[in-house]
């Protein structure tokens, strides 16, 4: 484990494996030209071969990347939990109290902190209104809705 980029290296080439063994089940040619497997064949065999070369490149280097290297600490890492406890937030709320007021709520747990609470809550309102009306109106996917329906 001494060598961070390896590892990372190692996990992407798997992932690439599995994306061109995903991409092999769905028609590489169609009828009017590329398939829906054209696509996702390339990028994922593209992956694979540089994530071959990101690993040989980290195996070549005598600069070792450690773990410890890359993982944050301090302020960064209180934010990177706060996103975290934000997205199971509103995994665990939305159900019940639905998509709106969860997400401005969520929205306002990581704006506050750092923004005025006016921008604040002018960001979170209108940023949950506008997906709400993509999602929900233009592309009509239904999202969590409350007792009240919205």
């Amino acid at each position: 484990m001494r060598n961070y980029g390896v590892w990372v290296g190692i996990f992407i080439l798997l992932f690439s494996i599995f994306m061109v063994n995903s991409s092999l089940k769905y028609e590489y040619y169609g009828q009017y030209g590329p398939g829906p497997g054209f696509f996702p064949l390339w990028l994922s065999g593209l992956l694979g071969v540089f994530s071959i070369l990101f690993i040989l490149d980290s195996l070549r280097k005598n600069n070792r990347i450690t773990f410890s290297d890359v993982f944050p600490k301090g302020k960064i890492l209180l934010s990177v939990l706060k996103v975290v406890f934000s997205i199971l937030l509103f995994i665990l709320i939305s159900p019940f109290l639905g998509y709106i007021i969860s997400s401005i709520l969520i929205m306002l747990i990581l704006l506050i902190p750092d923004f005025k609470w006016i921008t604040s809550i002018s960001t979170a309102v209108s940023v949950t209104i506008v997906l709400f009306v993509v999602f929900n109106i233009i592309l009509d996917i239904p999202l969590p809705a409350n007792i009240w329906g919205w």
